[in-house]
C-alpha cells in the first residue's frame, strides 16, 4: 500500500547524502560540448526534415563498410577504443574502427562480461567524461559524424554505479500495480539519460511458466495478461506516454525481450528448446508482446535465444517478419540478443560458420548484432561475394539509423552532468521503498504477525532471534546495479526496533560459498558439517527469544541466468537449497513462533516451511530499500498487500504448473497432491476485505464489444490496507479447448477501516476472442463466465452471453 509516512521513513533509514566534491575535470564547471560537423551542410543535419528524409540522405552517402559498422556493437572489445586506464582513446578508436561505431554497450562498466566486483563500474563523473569523449570523437573525427548509440541494462533499476535498485521484476508484478511500475520506469529512464545512454534492454515479457528456469525472476509471472499490461507501462515508463516515436527529454528508447517461448524451455534450462505450438505461442506467449507493439512506442524487439519447431528465433522470418512486422506493424529494430547470431553456428548448428550465421539472420529480419558484432562483421564480404544483398543491408541499416535520428542523436547526444550526479537521491529512495513495500506478499499468518513492540522505555522488552543466512545482507537479484547504500533486513528491523526490544541474531547456514556474486561461474553449496555447527549456534541465539524472524530462500547464484554450460543457473529442484530446511526444523524444536521471511527470485516452494511456520512473507528481491521494507510490514507500519504473479507448486513433479490450464489437466497424481502450495493472485492482509456481488455493464453483447465489471468492495477490519480485485473469465463452450480460466483485468485498491467502494473493471472485447481451427482470431457466440475475486480460487461468478 501507498507509505502515507514515505518521507519520515526514508530519513530514519540513514539514506546517504550525495557525493561529495568531485576528482573528475568535471568538477569545475559543466563541459561547454561544442563539435564541429563534417557535411554540416547536409539534409541529414537539419532537425527540422523529418526523420524519413535524415536517414535517406545519410544512407545514399554512406560506404558498405560504413553501414555495416552501424548494425554491430562493441562490449568484449573495449580495449580497442580505450587506454589502460579505461578512458576512451580517439587514437584508439580511429585506429580500429576508422568506419565508426554504431553502438557501444554498458558505458558504466570498464572492459565488458566481467563482474563489478573484480572489475570496479565506472564513477558518474567518469561515466560521464567517457559517453562525452566517445561522442565528440564520432562527430568530428568520423566522415559523416554518426554519433553513437550507449545501450544498458535497466531490468528493476540502473545496472550502475550510484544508481537506484527497485525490486526484481517478479517482485514489481507482485504489486498489480502498473502506475507504480511506470512511475518506477520512468525515474530509471531519467537516471540513465542523464548520463548520456539512450537506450536500455528492457522490459522482460516472456511468459515464464517454468519455476525450474533460473531468469523466472526477471519476469513479471505466468499470466499473458499481468505480463502484458506490466510490460506496456514499463515501456511507457522508460519512453514516455504515447505511441510518438521521437525521444523525449529525460526518456530512454525501450528493448523488448525476448521473443519469444523463452519461459517455458525443455527440461527448465535456459535457451532451451520450445516445445510449444503455434495455437499456445498465439494464446500464451505472443499476448504481451503484441500488447507493447500495438499500444507503445516500442523502439526495439531483441530475439530469444531458444528454437521454436527446430527453427531459432535469430533465424526465424516467420516470427520476426510475418508476426511481428506483418501482423502487429511493429516498425522498429530487432536486435540480437548477446552472441545468439554466433550461437546459430556453435550452439544450434544450423549453419557451417558465423558469417553464415550472420546472411541468416539478416535475412530474417534481425537488424542489430549485441553485443560485439562478431556474426555482422562479415557482412562487408557477404555482400561482396553476393550471399547477401545491398538491400538486405540498407533495410537493417535504415532501421537502426532511425532509431537513432528519433533518439535525438544527431541533434542534442551529450549527457547532463550535474542531473545524474543526483541519481539515486532521495526520490529515488523513496519510490524504492515504496515499490519494495508494495511487492511483499504474505503467504500465510497465524496471527503472529504484525508484530507488536512496547513503549519506549518499557521495562519488558521483548526478544526478538533474527536467524539465517539472508537476514544480514541486502540481495538485490540479477543485473543488479549499486546503488549508494542498501539496507539489509537485520538493519532495517534494528533501526525501527531501536531500544523498544533486544534483537539478536546468528547466520544459520551458509547457502553457498564465497562471495554470493551473479558474475561467478563456480556455485558450491555451504559445507554441511560447518553448518549443522552454525545451526547448533543458532538455536542457541534463539533459545530465549519470544519470536523467530527467519530469513531463508536462495543466493543470485543458486537461481539465476545460465547463460553457458560453465555458467549454469537453472535447477532441477524447487525447495530450499542446503541445510535450510534442517535450519527451520532445529528452530522449530524450541517451540517459539516462527516467520518465515523469504528472500528469493523464484516461487517459494517449501512445503516443510509452508507447513511449520507461524507466518511467511514473501519478499522476492526486494531492492535497495527491502530491510526498511520488510521491517516496515513485520510491525504493522506497511501493511502487506501483494499478490502471486506465479503459480507455486508444491513440488517439481507438477511442473509445469500454471493457473490458466486445459480442462483435460490436472486429473490428479497416485500418491500426492495436484493442487498448488499457493495459487496464482494469492496474498494475505493484515485487514479483511467483503467482496459484493459482481454485476455487469450489460448481460449480452456483441463480438466486437467489451462489457465492465462492477463489483462492491469493503475493508472489513480495522487497519488501512488494500486489496487487488481480481477478474477472471472462462469460454463454457467452444470449437477449441480453451483455459479453465484467463485473467483478463484487474485493480489495487487502497482503503481505510470500514470503507467501502465500488470498482468497475472493464474486459476488452479482445478477452473473449480464440484462435479458431483455421488459427483465425475470431468470438464466439456463447455463454461465457466472469468471476471476480481477491484470487485465482476464491472467485464469484456472474454469466454473460455473446451473441451472433
Amino acid at each position: 500500500m501507498r507509505h502515507l509516512l514515505r518521507a519520515s521513513l526514508v530519513a530514519s533509514a540513514g539514506i546517504m547524502a550525495l557525493a561529495g566534491p568531485m576528482s573528475s575535470q568535471l568538477a569545475a564547471q559543466e563541459p561547454v560540448v561544442e563539435v564541429t560537423r563534417p557535411m554540416a551542410d547536409a539534409p541529414y543535419w537539419d532537425a527540422s526534415l523529418p526523420t524519413e528524409q535524415r536517414v535517406a540522405d545519410l544512407l545514399a552517402r554512406m560506404t558498405l563498410e560504413e553501414k555495416v559498422a552501424q548494425i554491430i556493437t562493441i562490449w568484449d572489445g573495449k580495449a580497442d577504443i580505450q587506454a589502460d586506464d579505461f578512458t576512451f582513446s580517439p587514437a584508439e578508436a580511429s585506429a580500429n574502427y576508422p568506419q565508426g561505431i554504431g553502438q557501444v554497450a554498458r558505458p558504466s562498466d570498464t572492459s565488458g562480461p566481467a563482474s563489478p566486483r573484480t572489475t570496479p563500474r565506472r564513477s558518474i563523473e567518469d561515466s560521464v567524461q567517457y559517453v562525452l569523449d566517445a561522442q565528440r570523437w564520432a562527430m568530428e573525427e568520423t566522415r559523416l559524424g554518426i554519433p553513437i548509440l550507449f545501450h544498458e541494462e535497466s531490468l528493476h533499476g540502473f545496472a550502475a554505479k550510484d544508481a537506484t535498485s527497485f525490486p526484481q521484476s517478479i517482485g514489481l508484478a507482485s504489486t498489480w500495480d502498473p502506475d507504480l511500475v511506470r512511475e518506477v520506469n520512468d525515474l530509471i529512464a531519467a537516471e540513465v539519460r542523464a548520463r548520456g545512454v539512450h537506450s536500455v534492454l528492457s522490459p522482460v515479457v516472456d511468459v515464464a511458466r517454468d519455476p525450474r528456469w533460473g531468469r523466472i525472476e526477471e519476469t513479471f509471472g505466468e499470466d499473458p495478461f499481468l505480463v502484458g499490461e506490466m510490460g506496456v507501462a514499463s515501456v511507457e515508463g522508460l519512453t514516455g506516454l504515447g505511441t510518438d516515436r521521437t525521444l523525449r527529454d529525460g526518456q530512454v528508447m525501450a528493448t523488448l525481450k525476448h521473443m519469444t517461448g523463452h519461459g517455458q524451455p525443455e527440461s527448465g534450462t535456459n535457451v532451451g528448446p520450445a516445445q510449444i505450438s503455434e495455437r499456445t505461442l498465439r494464446e500464451m506467449f505472443f499476448p504481451p508482446f503484441e500488447q507493447v507493439v500495438r499500444r507503445t512506442a516500442i523502439d526495439a524487439v531483441m530475439a530469444s535465444y531458444n528454437e521454436i519447431d527446430g527453427i531459432p528465433s535469430h533465424s526465424n522470418s516467420w516470427l520476426l517478419n510475418d508476426v511481428l512486422r506483418g501482423e502487429w506493424g511493429f516498425r522498429g529494430a530487432v536486435v540480437s540478443d548477446y552472441y545468439a547470431i554466433e550461437d546459430l553456428a556453435r550452439l544450434h548448428q544450423i549453419v557451417p560458420d558465423y558469417k553464415a550465421a550472420a546472411e541468416l539472420a539478416l535475412q530474417s529480419g534481425v537488424d542489430v548484432d549485441l553485443p560485439q558484432g562478431a556474426g555482422f562483421e562479415h557482412l562487408v564480404e557477404s555482400v561482396q561475394d553476393g550471399s547477401v544483398s545491398m538491400a538486405d543491408v540498407d533495410r537493417a541499416v535504415t532501421r537502426f539509423l532511425t532509431m537513432k535520428f528519433n533518439a535525438g542523436l544527431f541533434d542534442d547526444p551529450w549527457p547532463d552532468l550535474a542531473l545524474s550526479l543526483t541519481s539515486n537521491g532521495p526520490e529515488g529512495v523513496a519510490l524504492a521503498l515504496e515499490a519494495a513495500e508494495d511487492s511483499l506478499v504474505l503467504l500465510k499468518n497465524d496471527g503472529v504477525l504484525p508484530l507488536s513492540l512496547p513503549d519506549a522505555g518499557a521495562a519488558d522488552r521483548p526478544t526478538i532471534a533474527v536467524i539465517g543466512p539472508n537476514a544480514d545482507v541486502a540481495r538485490l537479484g540479477g543485473y543488479y546495479g549499486e546503488p549508494r547504500a542498501s539496507i539489509t533486513p537485520l538493519e532495517g528491523i534494528r533501526t525501527l526496533v531501536g531500544d523498544r526490544a533486544d534483537v539478536v541474531y546468528s547466520w544459520g547456514v551458509e547457502i553457498t560459498q564465497g562471495d554470493d556474486d551473479w558474475w561467478e561461474d563456480e556455485v558450491i553449496l555451504g559445507d554441511p558439517a560447518e553448518n549443522r555447527r552454525r545451526i547448533a549456534e543458532a538455536v542457541e541465539v534463539a533459545r530465549d527469544a519470544d519470536t523467530i524472524l527467519l530469513f531463508i530462500g536462495d543466493t543470485e547464484k543458486t537461481s539465476r541466468e545460465g547463460w553457458a554450460t560453465g555458467h549454469l543457473g537453472d535447477s532441477t529442484q524447487l525447495d530450499l537449497v542446503g541445510e535450510q530446511n534442517e535450519l527451520f526444523l532445529a528452530l522449530k524444536e524450541l517451540g517459539k513462533p516462527i516467520v518465515a521471511v523469504l528472500v528469493n527470485g523464484r516461487p517459494p516452494s517449501y512445503p516443510t516451511v509452508a507447513e511449520g511456520a507461524d507466518a511467511i512473507l514473501e519478499t522476492w528481491y526486494a531492492g535497495e530499500q527491502q530491510g526498511t521494507a520488510i521491517a516496515n510490514t513485520l510491525f504493522g507500519f506497511n501493511n502487506p498487500g501483494g499478490k502471486l504473479p506465479v503459480t507455486v507448486a508444491r513440488e517439481v513433479g507438477q511442473v509445469p504448473v500454471f493457473y490458466n490450464y486445459k480442462p483435460s489437466a490436472r486429473r490428479g497424481y497416485l500418491f500426492a497432491e495436484v493442487s498448488p502450495l499457493y495459487p496464482f493472485g494469492w496474498g494475505l492482509s493484515y485487514t479483511t476485505f467483503d467482496f459484493g456481488t459482481p454485476t455487469l455493464s450489460a448481460d449480452t453483447i456483441v463480438p466486437g464489444q467489451g462489457v465492465t465489471v462492477r463489483v462492491p468492495l469493503t475493508n472489513s477490519g480495522d487497519m488501512a490496507g488494500d486489496e487487488v480485485v481480481q477478474v477472471y473469465l472462462r469460454d463454457e463452450i467452444s470449437s477449441v479447448t480453451r483455459p479453465v480460466k484467463e485473467l483478463v483485468g484487474f485493480q489495487r485498491v487502497s482503503l481505510e477501516p470500514g470503507e467501502s467502494t465500488t470498482v468497475d473493471i472493464a474486459i476488452r472485447p479482445d478477452s473473449f476472442a480464440l484462435w479458431n481451427r483455421g488459427m483465425e482470431r475470431v468470438v464466439e457466440p456463447g455463454e461465457f463466465t466472469i468471476m471476480v475475486g481477491p484470487n485465482s480460487e476464491e472467485l464469484t461468478p456472474v454469466t454473460l452471453t455473446v451473441a451472433q
